[in-house]
């Protein structure tokens, strides 16, 4: 179960030895004694540096050779650790496979904090093996993930690395997947995380140049919750800033990320985005030149570049714009990474350190049974008329395998090579019998499909976007949005959706229900779609994100009643864009997400259908009474009414009745994925803090709890509430 938890700031942890194993050692330098406060060690390696050596490690490469320390490098992480091929360079090699999960909304739609817990610690055990193991040697140690924006518009290309809509279900998700990649460790970490990207940046058209504008409310409630609760109770150590502007100043440059980022949170590591630096000059034209840039960055704390930056900061320390100081600060900053990694202690002492060249993670059974389970869990039923779902694979005889998304697995840009990867086809063709016949028809615009759907008795056609719609980015952005996607309805990094329909794939959907009223659509996507025309006829409709490695997998167990779809969304999926306000309107009270959406939604933040029926009933707090620092327990039975074992997602939101400033329709504060047997009762209890409803105060400066009526609500989405009683906050 997951509720908003109390943010507590972190300690700098302590390095213990024991002190046989010290006293055994001989140190040429004191920061190689691990029985040293870690303080007193980081000060020493900053004495040793040379201003050369300083300059280097705020790139990814954090090796300092000279003195014996490693770099703990870097690479893509947010569903899956990225190696692609390296044809050249100090780690070239091909690329190395590694587990691939579902996109972000996928891992979000589990509503499973502890599986996507369980999926980051695979991402951070593989790093730790391609980072130590004799065979790659790569150092991969902070991992550029999780993604902790959020899904502020269904237009954003990005919108397929991030969990959802919701501060506080994102910000669980975050939570989870850093304490997964950080390991269990209480002093070591198996890998670090750099969360992406700081701040409010949905919109890829022009983000070099555009600004996210909103107050400090929105800042503090909405858009800073995933990043603040990754920080502080997640432990997360790094943040990458954004490109876009907030109320006009940049984020590199922009002075929360001194104020908050790294004096209220406690950053360590605070990197630029990749050109970002540069756009500063020449896209926002916010200083004259490439050093004013550096040196502005350099000032904020940024002391990670993805772009040019150390011919400019030599110029700028013979200038005496930034000092030694200044550059000592930004290292030792850094360095705790290094520390808390155990990269500079012996091998016997870091748990993480005794990995061994085989077998490859990604080849064990283990990983790969995270692997499908999190696939499973990500799917969700968004119709099921008259039960047509699941098939009955007994006595089907023939199926309808149709549609572009059938026969392949679609990567994206922040996923690496999978060791396998099985398309819906594969998977549907492993799970029947040789004497079903499997018909496959991929071209939507013949009459292949038709004629195979014709001959079958059931129809699955699979549907969606391409998650990269286009060449390689970095060959094809132009820096103003446009590129080579010819669909509409397609987004990626450096380009937004234009249009949140199917177009002529949902034509192809019209054409195959023509000639077979039993057919079941299968939407695999990014984002969400306005599928009014499959809505309103399909009688069977599932949705999956991409990326997962056992893609097909998954959706053949769902589709023929081995598993049982639990997947609940995570974003509101309007009917049409017209519901929305422009895209560049980041003040959300004007109708976005399902806590101020003002239309009637084609699903809801928070739905999801199963096999089987569910009752919720006997809500129950544990005090009608809740003091302003207090805790209370929200209970409330469960019980499957069905006959299938199943899921629940048990969801808590609160309504404000008497704030004395605007509040949501409602607000998710609490919720648990819960597993039944038929006829099975389960009581699910929910903890709620009053320091949960809080809103921030502007002129004071502070959150602050009201003395107010909140009435809990209780359902399985935002908009199917089944239960509802009111607390009073004194």
């Amino acid at each position: 179960m997951h509720t908003k938890p109390l943010a507590a700031a972190l300690a700098l942890a302590a390095f213990a030895l024991t002190p046989a194993i010290a006293q055994t050692q001989q140190y040429k330098y004191p920061f190689q004694n691990p029985t040293l406060p870690a303080a007193q060690r980081i000060s020493n390696i900053v004495s040793l540096m040379t201003t050369e050596e300083k300059i280097d490690f705020l790139s990814t490469d954090t090796s300092v050779k000279r003195l014996g320390i490693p770099s703990f490098g870097s690479s893509e992480g947010i569903h899956g650790v990225v190696q692609r091929d390296e044809p050249t360079g100090p780690y070239a090699h091909p690329a190395i496979p590694t587990t691939q999960f579902p996109q972000p909304p996928g891992m979000g739609a589990t509503w499973d904090p502890s599986l996507v817990r369980e999926a980051a610690a695979v991402e951070g055990h593989e790093a730790r093996f391609i980072t130590q193991t004799a065979k790659y040697h790569h150092p991969m140690l902070m991992l550029w993930g999780p993604q902790a924006d959020l899904a502020r518009d269904p237009r954003w290309g990005r919108s397929e690395e991030v969990y959802g809509e919701d501060p506080f279900l994102n910000g669980t998700m975050v939570t989870a997947f850093i304490h997964g990649l950080q390991g269990d460790d209480p002093h070591y970490w198996q890998a670090a995380s750099l969360m992406k990207h700081f701040l409010a940046n949905s919109n890829e058209n022009n983000r070099t140049k555009t600004s996210s504008d909103f107050d400090q409310r929105l800042f503090w409630e909405y858009y800073s919750v995933p990043f603040r609760m990754g920080f502080l109770d997640g432990g997360g150590t790094g943040v990458m800033a954004s490109y876009n502007a907030w109320n006009g100043t940049h984020m590199a440059v922009n002075p929360v990320i001194q104020s908050v980022v790294i004096d209220k949170w406690k950053a360590h590591v605070v990197s630029s985005d990749g050109g970002a630096v540069r756009a500063l000059v020449t896209d926002s034209h916010s200083f004259p030149n490439q050093q004013a840039a550096v040196v502005a960055c350099l000032k904020n704390g940024i002391n990670q570049f993805l772009d040019t930056y150390k011919d400019e900061t030599r110029a700028a320390l013979k200038a005496g714009t930034i000092t030694e100081a200044d550059l000592n600060e930004l290292v030792r900053r850094k360095l705790y990474v290094t520390l808390k990694l155990g990269l500079l202690d012996p091998p016997q002492m870091v748990p993480y350190s005794s990995v061994k060249d085989s077998p490859e993670p990604w080849n064990t059974e283990a990983d790969r049974a995270v692997s499908k389970k999190i696939a499973l869990e990500s799917i969700v039923l968004l119709k099921n008329e008259a039960n047509t779902l699941p098939l009955d694979k007994q006595s089907l005889k023939s199926i309808a395998v149709i549609g572009p998304l059938a026969n392949s697995v679609h990567w994206d840009w922040y996923g690496g090579t999978p060791p396998y990867a099985i398309t819906p086809l594969e998977g549907i063709q492993k799970a029947v019998g040789p004497e079903t016949k499997v018909l496959y028809a991929a071209d939507e615009t013949n009459h292949a499909a038709v004629d195979a759907a014709r001959k079958a008795q059931v129809a699955v056609v699979f549907v969606g976007n391409d998650p990269t719609c286009g060449p390689d980015m970095a060959h094809d952005w132009t820096g103003n949005g446009t590129l080579p996607c010819t669909v509409p309805s397609d987004g990626r990094e450096g380009r937004d959706r234009e249009s949140i329909d199917l177009g002529q794939q949902e034509q192809l959907v019209k054409q195959v229900y023509a000639v077979n009223p039993h057919t079941v659509v299968v939407l695999i996507s990014s984002f969400p779609f306005a599928i009014n025309w499959t809505q309103a006829n399909i009688p069977a409709i599932l949705h999956m994100a991409h990326a997962s490695q056992d893609e097909g997998t998954a959706l053949a167990e769902v589709l023929f009643g081995d598993s049982n779809p639990g997947g609940h969304l995570t974003t509101t999926w309007p009917r049409s864009l017209a519901e929305l306000p422009p895209m560049m309107d980041y003040n959300i009270r004007d109708g976005r997400t399902y806590m101020y959406f003002k239309g009637q939604p084609l699903y809801p933040f928070g739905f999801g259908l199963s096999y089987t029926t569910f009752k919720l009933s006997n809500l129950k707090p544990s005090a009608t009474h809740l003091a302003k620092d207090g805790t209370l327990n929200v209970s409330v039975d469960v019980t499957n009414t069905g006959t299938r074992t199943g899921d629940e997602v048990v969801q808590l939101y609160v309504q404000h009745l008497k704030s004395k400033v605007s509040r949501p329709h409602e607000e998710l504060e609490g919720f648990d994925r819960v597993t039944l047997q038929p006829g099975e009762t389960k009581t699910v209890e929910i903890p709620l803090k009053a320091e949960a409803l809080a809103y921030w105060n502007e002129q004071q400066q502070k959150f602050v709890v009201e003395s107010e009526p909140v009435k809990l609500l209780v359902g399985d989405s935002s908009a199917d509430i089944k239960l509802s009683t009111t607390i009073q906050i004194q």
